[in-house]
């Protein structure tokens, strides 16, 4: 999701990545108010509060509904949508 958002941390320690939240559109390119865990797939922001998984990164984002969000993401990402059989 990350890749998908050409998301540019501003500092990477190991596998957390700190930087600009792409969710309320941090202006400040030294910004590092969101925080995103590489190992436990979570992301939080000290500023708006917004935190969850990739899912509701993208959501978030995108501006989507969850269930839209999946959809658009299986899209995205060229995976076939669990729930819609291919025949």
């Amino acid at each position: 999701v990350l890749e998908l958002l050409d998301y540019k941390p501003t500092a990477n320690v190991n596998l957390q990545w700190r930087g600009p939240c792409p969710i309320h559109g941090s202006v400040s390119p030294t910004s590092r108010s969101f925080s995103v865990s590489l190992s436990s797939n979570a992301f939080q922001c000290f500023s708006c509060g917004a935190k969850g998984n990739q899912l509701d990164l993208w959501s978030a984002v995108r501006e989507l509904p969850l269930h839209e969000a999946a959809m658009d993401l299986c899209e995205r990402m060229h995976v076939d949508i669990p729930w819609i059989e291919r025949g």
